[in-house]
């Protein structure tokens, strides 16, 4: 599939090896879930400072959090985008765009025992299904419902757990 992922950085490290694991979890996630069609997907890295103004400034939580994602789109869980979203000029559906955290990828992946390269790759599945319409915002069926996608499609990646 030729998925276009747009990446940029307001770090001054070295975000190359996470790119790599970007480009094999986001086709992967996307396939996993029935997407056809080629997609368009900005991520920007960013730290606690960083996504926490842009909480601020797009949910008014004054806070850092691990991953933002704003879908393009308003969709259901197994609602998919079609050809006719695609941008004419590009041919590629606009998905949507993600904030990953760098500080919180590493010291989640710490706290929860299974490095930072585990914690990046759920974070990236876990906004992926939001740009689809999953939604975790309560703790009844929608939650359990992406909760058993995200591991579903890190198993099948061969991202396990510890």
């Amino acid at each position: 599939m030729n998925h276009e992922i747009l990446f940029s950085s307001d770090l001054e490290e070295n975000v190359a090896e996470i790119e790599e694991l970007l480009w094999e979890v986001i086709p992967a996630t996307l396939a996993a879930e029935g997407l056809a069609e080629p997609c368009e997907i900005n991520i920007l890295f960013t730290d606690d400072g960083g996504i926490r103004a842009i909480n601020l400034a797009e949910r008014g939580v004054d806070a850092p959090t691990d991953v933002l994602s704003f879908p393009m789109f308003d969709l259901k869980p197994g609602d998919k985008p079609s050809e006719k979203d695609a941008d004419p000029a590009t041919h590629l559906i606009p998905l949507g765009d993600m904030v990953l955290n760098l500080d919180r990828v590493k010291s989640q992946g710490e706290e929860y025992g299974h490095g930072p390269r585990r914690e990046c790759a759920y974070l990236a599945v876990h906004s992926i299904l939001h740009l689809l319409g999953y939604d975790h915002m309560d703790d009844g069926p929608m939650k359990a419902q992406m909760r058993e996608r995200e591991e579903f499609i890190l198993d099948k990646l061969g991202i396990a757990r510890g």
